[in-house]
């Protein structure tokens, strides 16, 4: 088969004269670069650096979505871990107020459940828009995933003996209460 330049040559779209112009200078060129040396084709240069560019742009989009979707993973296991450990508030008759937020919030607990509060055994947690308690076992796993989420835990004190407490069987005086 003829090669481009014999077939514009032939369909009289361009004449010998441009055609040697043409080859002389081709030569030129290359006689010009030093041997070895690769000519560098700058449009391959240009979509190189927009391959790089581009797959920092996915590396750096991949990372942001793996964060979201772990920072999800994460809310959904607290969730998971308030709803299964909730304490029932539905008969709380003792109101126990906590600061949240720079303000000050109320729930009704039960008795027992506002000393447990107060001793560091119970924690209030907040769930979406509302608050739970939950025991303080549950309280420190939901604290290792996030803080915030735990609203109020007191520290436990070293002389709270706990169970085998030996003033547990003597009431408080009613006027004592505040």
């Amino acid at each position: 088969m003829p090669s481009l330049q014999d077939q514009l040559l032939k369909a009289g779209l361009a004449d010998e004269k441009k055609a040697k112009a043409v080859r002389n200078e081709k030569r030129k060129q290359r006689k010009q670069q030093p041997k070895g040396a690769v000519e560098v084709n700058e449009t391959e240069e240009r979509a190189r650096k927009a391959r790089e560019e581009q797959a920092e742009r996915d590396r750096q989009l991949n990372l942001e979505r793996k964060k979201e979707a772990d920072k999800k993973a994460i809310q959904a296991q607290i969730r998971q871990l308030i709803e299964t450990n909730r304490l029932d508030l539905s008969n709380g008759e003792t109101p126990y107020q906590f600061v949240h937020d720079k303000k000050i919030k109320k729930i009704y607990v039960t008795d027992t459940m506002a000393d447990q509060l107060a001793r560091g055994r119970l924690a209030v947690v907040q769930l979406n828009d509302s608050y739970e308690v939950v025991a303080e076992g549950v309280a420190r796993k939901i604290m290792e995933r996030d803080e915030s989420a735990v609203v109020a835990l007191h520290d436990r004190q070293a002389d709270d003996v706990g169970d085998d407490d030996p003033y547990a069987g003597y009431e408080i005086p009613d006027d004592l209460m505040w």
